[in-house]
């Protein structure tokens, strides 16, 4: 199955919990795209001890998830 999660947001909590969905099903289904839109594309600036979004980011990336802006 083919799944597209698209963020348009650039609040930490909400980035973090698509990274978060996204990896898990990247566990279970075949092809798995984030996009990143607007003020989402810069991601890494969001990322904190309490959302740790660039590792979130990097497990998505090498399970062979697609990331695109």
């Amino acid at each position: 199955m083919k799944i597209t999660i698209m963020i348009c947001n650039a609040t930490a909590e909400v980035v973090w919990n698509a990274f978060r969905l996204a990896n898990i099903m990247l566990e279970g289904m075949d092809d798995v795209t984030i996009f990143l839109n607007g003020p989402s594309v810069d991601y890494a600036a969001l990322d904190s001890e309490r959302f740790p979004i660039n590792e979130l980011a990097k497990i998505f990336t090498l399970s062979e998830g697609r990331l695109l802006a």
